[in-house]
């Protein structure tokens, strides 16, 4: 799935990197405990998250994640949306809940890669 269509199924605001959103994922990753997330996501997933703070984006850097989504309208600070777009890394927000976002992800076929 392309990232310009995660934006239009979440109504999200795109803050950076609008030139990356042709990319591809593969799957999505639901989590505020960035260690869960060097647990147990997987490359090129979408990180869903309402944690704001830098570690989110040195998280997905070091997953090479390509997109991630604040939920529940948390607008992430300029200095993240700045270590966002510097690694190229779309930074989106949506006035979802994060049940509800990753609900209408998994409903088109993104799933959380096994």
């Amino acid at each position: 799935m392309k990232i310009r269509e995660i934006a239009q199924l979440l109504d999200a605001q795109v803050l950076c990197c609008e030139e990356e959103l042709d990319a591809e994922v593969s799957d999505a990753f639901c989590c505020d405990m960035m260690s869960d997330v060097l647990a147990f996501a997987t490359n090129q997933s979408v990180l869903i998250t309402g944690l704001l703070n830098p570690q989110v984006v040195r998280t997905a850097m070091m997953l090479d994640m390509h997109c991630i989504v604040f939920v529940c309208g948390k607008r992430p600070t300029p200095e993240i949306v700045s270590l966002a777009n510097a690694n190229d890394i779309v930074t989106m927000v949506t006035e979802h809940h994060m049940f509800s976002a990753a609900g209408r992800l998994y409903e088109t076929g993104l799933l959380h890669g096994e």
